[in-house]
């Protein structure tokens, strides 16, 4: 697929590809690149995993693909319907779409694996075709973005709007940054964190763009997080809690995950995490917690991934293996509600 084209250019032409082989009295056929893990590389150059060159061949004539070719064909079909209608779905909503016309998804994660299908036959992502998942992300400081979005297109918004902070919808992802008095993008695990870096003015202290990850980021935040990075050339930190899971947030913030690999630009290799580490842990005396069997077993897995290969991230991971404790983002409470940015962040970030 030409990748130049517009998403709606790419369903038709998918679509014409099909009935010319129905006219023709043909079986339909669709080339998919193969999302297995032996074909999931690490690309040194990007920092970041890739799909590889294999393939496979989704054929109408074989009983065993019929379904998965009708289904993709199917979501397809939403998917050009959502465009022309100036629509979007969330990733929920088109499974229940599918039961009106007796698509038969067993569950939603099968409709999850045919729409990331129709990622690898286009060649491009999900959001492009207007399907996103639930968002439980959201954004604020002094920046000023502007909409893409049908009916609001060229309207700009002010991200200080709310005290709340704005969620991170598909209109905001495709937004444009125009001006922004920041000098970084502070992101951060959780959403109590983030409400407490608003109430104390650590966003005009730091002249940070804040954003809630929301735990593991989805791709849409980490595409708006890369879009600021790359438009307004803002460096980003990530602030996540002490543990094997929360430095796996910031690594694939910076380096991508293997369910992602077949789509571009959303990585961020430059970005840094700055903690909480494991040294941060002793240093600041912080209130801990054991780590589980599931803690320790994730760290050994860690410390074989490719990602985490430079010498930096292996430190860490044998620091936490030697202390076996971990702590939360908020543990900072303990001594007093402004300590985490009046000590920690400012040390960080300075």
């Amino acid at each position: 697929m030409n990748e130049s084209s517009s998403p709606t250019k790419i369903l038709m032409t998918l679509g014409q590809e099909i009935v010319k082989a129905l006219h023709e009295r043909r079986f339909p056929m669709l080339e998919i690149p193969d999302r297995r893990t032996s074909n999931i590389v690490f690309d040194e150059d990007s920092n970041s995993y890739v799909l590889g060159p294999s393939r496979n061949i989704r054929d109408s004539s074989n009983v065993k693909h019929v379904k998965r070719f009708a289904q993709l064909t199917w979501v397809a079909s939403f998917a050009k319907n959502l465009l022309q209608a100036s629509r979007t779905s969330s990733l929920r909503d088109l499974y229940y779409s599918s039961e009106a016309f007796g698509v038969g998804f067993t569950d939603q994660s099968e409709s999850d694996r045919i729409v990331t299908d129709l990622e690898c036959v286009t060649g491009l992502p999900r959001e492009s075709f207007g399907i996103y998942p639930e968002e439980h992300s959201s954004i604020y400081g002094e920046a000023v973005m502007r909409y893409t979005v049908s009916g609001y297109e060229g309207k700009e918004i002010d991200l200080t709007i709310s005290p709340d902070g704005l969620p991170v919808g598909p209109a905001l992802m495709t937004a444009e940054p125009l001006e922004s008095n920041a000098e970084v993008v502070l992101a951060v695990e959780s959403g109590g964190m983030f409400s407490r870096l608003i109430e104390t003015k650590a966003w005009k202290r730091f002249k940070a763009v804040l954003i809630q990850l929301g735990g593991q980021p989805p791709r849409s935040i980490r595409r708006l997080m890369r879009n600021l990075h790359v438009t307004l050339d803002l460096p980003v930190y990530i602030f996540t809690d002490g543990d094997p899971w929360g430095m796996h947030i910031a690594k694939v913030i910076t380096s991508g995950s293997a369910n992602s690999a077949h789509i571009k630009d959303l990585t961020i290799p430059h970005a840094k995490w700055i903690g909480v580490t494991p040294d941060d842990i002793i240093q600041y005396s912080l209130p801990t917690e054991p780590m589980s069997n599931a803690d320790l077993k994730r760290l050994d897995e860690l410390s074989r991934d490719v990602r985490y290969s430079e010498s930096e991230w292996q430190t860490h991971i044998q620091q936490f293996k030697k202390i076996r404790i971990k702590a939360e983002q908020q543990a900072f409470s303990r001594f007093g509600m402004d300590y985490v940015v009046d000590a920690y962040l400012s040390t960080k970030l300075d």
